[in-house]
C-alpha cells in the first residue's frame, strides 16, 4: 500500500466527498417545507461521512483511525434511511435515487475494505491507502 499525504488521497474520503455533493444538489428540489426537516437531515449525515473520514486520518493511533470510520460508516446508513425515505415520499426520482444508492454502496465497500485492511495490518503507521 502506498502512503497518503492528507486525507483527500483517499478514494473513500473522495467518494463520500462525491456523494455529499450529489446530496446537496439533489436536495435542492426538495419542497422548502422541508429545509429544516429532511432536507437538512440527508445533508448532515452526508456531510459526516466525508468529515469523520477526514477526523479519522489526523487520530494519532490505529484504533481511533478506526473508530472515527466506524462512526463514518453510521453515517452513511444513517444517509441511505434518508435516501429512501426521500425516494418514498417522492421527492427523489428512482434514477437519482438508483445513482446515489450506488455511490453510497461504493463508499461502503472502501470503508470496509480499509478498516478490515487497517485490523489486520501490522504497520503502525496508518496513514495508508
Amino acid at each position: 500500500m502506498s502512503l497518503a499525504k492528507s486525507f483527500t488521497d483517499l478514494k473513500m474520503w473522495q467518494e463520500g466527498h462525491n456523494l455529499v455533493l450529489a446530496v446537496y444538489k439533489h436536495t435542492e428540489e426538495f419542497p422548502r417545507r422541508e429545509d429544516f426537516g429532511l432536507t437538512s437531515q440527508i445533508r448532515r449525515s452526508a456531510g459526516s461521512i466525508a468529515s469523520n473520514i477526514t477526523e479519522s486520518f489526523e487520530r494519532g493511533t490505529k484504533k481511533e483511525f478506526i473508530r472515527f470510520l466506524v462512526i463514518a460508516r453510521g453515517s452513511l446508513a444513517e444517509t441511505q434511511n434518508h435516501l429512501l425515505l426521500a425516494r418514498d415520499l417522492g421527492y427523489l426520482k428512482q434514477e437519482t435515487f438508483h445513482q446515489l444508492a450506488e455511490q453510497t454502496v461504493l463508499v461502503h465497500k472502501l470503508m470496509n475494505g480499509f478498516i478490515r485492511s487497517l485490523r489486520t495490518s501490522s504497520l503502525t503507521n496508518k496513514r495508508t491507502s
